[in-house]
């Protein structure tokens, strides 16, 4: 399998876990911070997902990193969070899917894009711990959780 397949089916397997993530959590939990340390809260942790994945999108598409932006206006609401997890994560799948041969720049947005989702699941890993907060089936599976 090319490298391309690995790198794509690894990124499919990290939206999946999102997904699964933001089905586990209420509306409070977007809210809240990690107690008594500075943090953002767990909705910010995923605006910058979804922001990511934007900005990386359009950086792959232009060849070149062109800043970052999000569109997701709140980070406190299931529902519009849901909604930009899966529309980032489709913008992401079908940009890979219409590039027919990759530069170097491109495949090294794509593994940056690749270890930001990878360094967001550590982060909210340590955010389900401390919040006491449900961890879903496929996050224990995948990182060995209790």
């Amino acid at each position: 399998m090319p490298i391309t397949n690995i790198i794509s089916d690894s990124l499919d397997r990290s939206f999946s876990l999102y997904r699964d993530l933001i089905d586990s959590v209420d509306e409070a939990a977007l809210s809240s911070k990690l107690p008594s340390l500075p943090s953002n809260t767990l909705g910010l942790q995923l605006w910058c997902v979804v922001g990511a994945r934007e900005s990386y999108t359009r950086a792959i598409m232009a060849n070149q990193w062109a800043g970052f932006t999000c569109s997701l206006e709140t980070a406190t609401l299931i529902i519009p969070v849901a909604e930009a997890l899966s529309r980032s994560a489709q913008a992401v799948s079908d940009v890979l899917k219409s590039i027919e041969t990759y530069t170097d720049v491109q495949n090294r947005l794509i593994i940056d894009l690749l270890e930001h989702e990878a360094a967001h699941h550590g982060q909210l890993i340590r955010y389900l711990y401390a919040l006491k907060l449900s961890i879903p089936s496929s996050w224990k599976s995948r990182y060995s959780l209790a």
